[in-house]
């Protein structure tokens, strides 16, 4: 037994779908700007750049199917994602290896303190305050590959109080999966229990208390969020 000095902190976990099992968080990767239209829409050049990534907390990622919203913001955005979840990691990982570390998938938002990150913007600042808020990063529980495959195409679609707002597919994805978890790869050491957000489409907007988000992603099914 380890003889810590405070109280362990609490392993964060996922809910595995179709088993009691669950899935230990390690860290939060997610991509920027990973759709053209989106990019477009947030006043950016949508060509292949070289991508890039922020991080969230392993404790925002939040499945209880609330979502309240956050203190010293007046303009809260969401922002659905496809996470992937990895089982194992190394560095320097091939795009034809990088599936081969991939436990599962599911369903996140990338919720968003669109006030504070565009302040950090104009300051030159890091996106810390606008991203990696408490509760930021809504999700469902993670289909494993043996059940799902690896998503490579598929309608991504998000309703706000049943009206649609955001709408995609899987394969509009500037950088794929492969190319993610390789890029990811040469600038950190991934590892099993790495979680990867994998960008948004366009039609990003704010959302209200008692507002209810729902995301559906052809395959991994829907994940539906009230707004407290």
């Amino acid at each position: 037994m380890i003889n810590t000095v405070i109280d362990t902190p609490p392993i964060v976990t996922l809910p595995v779908a179709g088993t009691d099992a669950v899935f230990p968080v390690r860290r939060v990767y997610c991509i920027g700007r990973n759709y053209a239209a989106h990019a477009i829409e947030m006043g950016h050049d949508p060509d292949r750049d070289p991508p890039f990534f922020f991080q969230k907390n392993p404790n925002n990622l939040d499945p209880s199917g609330t979502f309240p919203y956050p203190p010293h913001s007046n303009d809260v955005h969401h922002e659905a994602e496809m996470m992937i979840a990895l089982k194992s990691g190394g560095t320097d990982i091939s795009t034809d290896d990088a599936l081969d570390h991939v436990y599962g998938y599911g369903l996140a938002l990338d919720m968003t303190r669109r006030d504070a990150q565009a302040q950090m913007k104009k300051m030159g600042r890091p996106w810390e305050i606008g991203k990696a808020f408490e509760r930021s990063a809504p999700c469902g529980p993670i289909h494993p590959v043996s059940a799902v495959g690896h998503p490579t195409s598929g309608r991504m679609a998000l309703t706000v109080n049943g009206a649609l707002k955001q709408e995609g597919d899987l394969n509009q994805m500037i950088w794929k999966v492969p190319e993610m978890i390789a890029y990811l790869s040469a600038q950190f050491e991934l590892a099993g229990g790495d979680i990867i957000l994998s960008g948004t489409p366009a039609g990003v907007g704010p959302v209200d208390r008692g507002d209810e988000m729902s995301l559906t992603i052809e395959t991994l099914g829907q994940l539906t969020v009230k707004v407290v």
